[in-house]
């Protein structure tokens, strides 16, 4: 049986939406061999589909078609910390799972860019796919059949700090609420910012994160589904956040944070307890730079 490690990932980071996310040091747990049935249990008492269904089982049946075999059972076992419907990749953590997972089963007939392309048909988009996979922050664009992608490790003292609801917003919905059309305008902002983001995140010029998390195309529509959105943005910005945004597409925020700035979390716990605001608990990761790896 092989066991493989899966980063949550986030994705959009404000403007760049569908085409940079990143990994975060925060784990989903699978362990994979064949069968001659499904068998399919979570290790944490996560309420998962355990039959034909199972995203990871999907996945892997995928993968196994395009190798030109036939997957008849799998047994899986999943410890599953990224929480689901978040924002964080719990779905592509799955896809990228179940891929890896039986592309070492078939003895890793398939290279590392065919199964990110295969993993963003899968999802459809490839913002939290190719990150979960690869690691590190992740630059890709999707044609429909294949992702071109870059990836750079980033070694900064910044911090992730997730601010998670204890509820759920499906992607579809996040995504039914957007616009179809958006204007030349908005489209040139969000290009600006993009592009600003990853600039200053490698170059360490963290005081233009701010700017560049600002975004048109979707987080001022997706703040409307999200109840205190707003004021959890100005909270985390009075603690000293260098930029805060909507992870994927929601409902968690996710504050970009300073190292040195270690009383972050419990400030801001604190903060949105005194304001009322209830059932949001706050969680510091780093960035992963390894992706999925077969432990």
């Amino acid at each position: 049986m092989i066991k493989i490690r899966i980063p949550a990932t986030s994705a959009n980071l404000g403007a760049g939406f569908d085409a940079l996310g990143l990994a975060l040091t925060f784990y989903n747990y699978v362990e994979m061999e064949e069968s001659d049935k499904i068998e399919i249990s979570s290790e944490d008492g996560t309420d998962i589909p355990a039959d034909d269904t199972n995203l990871i089982y999907v996945s892997a049946r995928d993968l196994f078609e395009v190798c030109g075999k036939k997957l008849g059972g799998l047994r899986l076992k999943q410890k599953n910390a990224i929480p689901m419907a978040r924002g964080l990749g719990s779905s592509s953590a799955c896809i990228v799972a179940g891929l890896v997972g039986a592309n070492r089963l078939l003895s890793d007939p398939l290279s590392a860019d065919d199964i990110v392309d295969l993993a963003a048909q899968i999802e459809g988009h490839p913002d939290n796919t190719a990150p979960a996979l690869l690691g590190g922050i992740v630059t890709a664009v999707f044609d429909g059949r294949k992702v071109h992608w870059v990836k750079q490790e980033v070694f900064t003292k910044l911090k992730f700090a997730a601010i998670i609801p204890d509820f759920e917003l499906k992607t579809e919905k996040a995504r039914a609420c957007l616009p179809t059309q958006v204007s030349h305008k908005d489209a040139v902002y969000n290009l600006s910012r993009a592009a600003l983001f990853s600039a200053s995140l490698l170059t360490g010029k963290f005081g233009n994160l701010r700017t560049a998390v600002h975004d048109r195309l979707h987080q001022p529509y997706r703040m409307e589904l999200i109840p205190h959105c707003r004021e959890i943005f100005d909270i985390a910005y009075d603690h000293g956040a260098y930029g805060v945004y909507i992870s994927g597409a929601g409902p968690t925020i996710m504050a970009i944070v300073d190292e040195e700035n270690k009383y972050f979390c419990g400030k801001m716990q604190f903060s949105l307890e005194n304001a009322g605001i209830d059932g949001w608990s706050v969680h510091q990761f780093g960035i992963d730079n390894e992706g999925t790896r077969i432990e």
